[in-house]
């Protein structure tokens, strides 16, 4: 059996940083940081990103040496990525912060709106309505994130997560300032109007998380596997026939259900830049399945059925 000889260069400068002699030929790129580490322990697996070209993408953990367009001796190219952080730790803080904030204003704790408000109720039933729907939704991603989700990236930058708490919590705060504030006016067509947006965002809440079901039925714990998503008994499921993402067809319904119901207008930008990013997502996800397998189903769109 041939063992390989491993050099990992430094992507920028082109600086010799290891040199790993008789390497496996069945060896992973996993196995490979791994040794990289013991020479500079301040790069941990997570933080490093192998490619074969200074300007390619990141070879997989999973891919092996021998299998790799690479010579006895294999030259592989180091990015930092810089400090990493757990996909759970980033979700748990980006969501457990929403619902902390949101409950703050709907309490009316002090310095909020002003002494005599302090720790009052609002008079109106939307109000309260809304404070449950809010609440159950981060309740729901809270518990999905521990239970639910299986992550093919078990890291991301650490720098990502002061963006996106910025993001929630910023938008949480804003929209919880304004339905839950003294002067609050409950929506132009009163009750018809929260009943039907309540329906809509409990259908797509139910069926965000039939969606997360399925996905995570198709990945068996441990196994980075991909396969092509298909609906199941659940009818919930069954928008997979029109759409690649519809956990952010539902995702983006519920916001738009939360928007109608408040009648406000915070709310309504947080769903149109929610679904703006969401349709980025999907595109994304969207062309990866194309390429990835032949045999995908053709009417499917990213995330609105027939259309986008």
């Amino acid at each position: 059996m041939k063992h390989y000889e491993v050099e990992i260069l430094d992507a920028k400068t082109r600086e010799k940083l290891c040199f790993l002699d008789k390497v496996e030929p069945h060896a992973t790129i996993a196995e490979i940081k791994n040794l990289f580490t013991k020479t500079h322990p301040q790069w941990y697996p997570a933080r490093q990103s192998l490619r074969l070209d200074p300007k390619g993408k990141s070879l997989k953990d999973e891919d092996v040496l021998q299998k790799l367009p690479v010579g006895t001796t294999a030259t592989f190219y180091f990015r930092d990525l810089g400090a990493q952080i757990s996909w759970v730790t980033v979700f748990l803080t980006e969501y457990a912060g929403p619902l902390f904030i949101y409950l703050l204003f709907y309490f009316r704790v002090p310095f909020i709106y002003g002494h005599k408000y302090d720790f009052t109720s609002s008079r109106h039933t939307v109000v309260h309505l809304a404070c449950i729907c809010h609440s159950f939704h981060y309740v729901k991603r809270l518990l999905e994130t521990l239970f639910v989700h299986r992550f093919s990236h078990g890291t991301m930058p650490l720098r990502n997560i002061f963006k996106n708490c910025t993001y929630y919590w910023g938008f949480a705060a804003w929209m919880a300032y304004y339905i839950n504030h003294p002067l609050y006016t409950p929506p132009t067509y009163g009750a018809q109007q929260v009943k039907l947006a309540l329906a809509i965002f409990v259908i797509c809440q139910l069926g965000n998380f039939s969606i997360h079901m399925a996905l995570r039925d198709l990945r068996p714990a441990g196994s980075k596997t991909r396969k092509i998503p298909y609906p199941t008994k659940n009818p919930f499921t069954w928008l997979f026939l029109l759409v690649s993402c519809p956990n952010y067809t539902y995702e983006v319904g519920s916001w738009i259900g939360f928007a109608i119901m408040t009648q406000c207008v915070p709310v309504a930008l947080f769903s149109l830049v929610g679904f703006t990013q969401m349709t980025i997502w999907a595109k994304g996800k969207h062309r990866s399945y194309l390429k990835e397998f032949r045999d995908y189903p053709p009417l499917r769109m990213p995330i609105i059925p027939f259309l986008l």
